[in-house]
């Protein structure tokens, strides 16, 4: 049977065994965190392998993802050939007061136009400067780290062997040619 007062007088022992223990708190402006480096801070552009497919912003469950974009047309270089088109990138923003952090507009991107940067200290006064432009998500480029290296035991990928196999056939001399013929 249960004293009466034993659950008061437990939590009296744990409130007082955290009174006199110190602190453990950083004080963050003058000490900064020690985050992982594949942390989740802000997500960053790479124009140049954005082919406006506009995945990212179909699939945004919280749509903060906003595209522009126009069509250009590139003559063709064989007389009679057809001309090509293709999308050219006039806007894209992320409104970071919306976003969900879901990871979800990194990992639809077939191109790896975006990327998680570990910087997390973008804290604006006004809630309209927290869209950030392709300008803007470009800078954040430079503080994306580098993807883990490959597991040294894991098996090399297939593509990798595909473009080995290619390069050793492109190297490797032609069979000699039989001057009789085939017999």
């Amino acid at each position: 049977m249960t004293r009466l007062g034993s659950g008061l007088l437990a939590g009296l022992k744990v409130t007082w065994r955290n009174l006199v223990r110190r602190s453990v708190t950083q004080h963050y402006p003058d000490v900064k965190p020690e985050l992982p480096p594949r942390s989740r801070g802000v997500i960053a552009l790479q124009e140049e392998n954005c082919t406006v497919c506009m995945l990212c912003a179909r699939e945004c469950p919280a749509w903060c993802i906003h595209i522009d974009s126009h069509k250009e047309v590139t003559p063709a270089e064989v007389e009679g050939g057809r001309d090509r088109s293709h999308n050219m990138l006039d806007r894209f923003a992320i409104d970071f007061s919306l976003c969900m952090y879901c990871s979800i507009c990194i990992e639809v991107c077939p191109f790896d136009a975006l990327h998680w940067s570990p910087e997390f200290e973008y804290a604006e006064h006004d809630i309209t400067d927290l869209v950030h432009e392709k300008d803007r998500l470009r800078e954040w480029m430079w503080t994306v780290p580098p993807p883990p290296a490959l597991d040294p035991a894991g098996e090399e990928p297939k593509e990798i062997k595909a473009a080995e196999i290619a390069a050793a056939k492109r190297a490797a001399p032609p069979p000699p040619v039989d001057p009789a013929g085939p017999q």
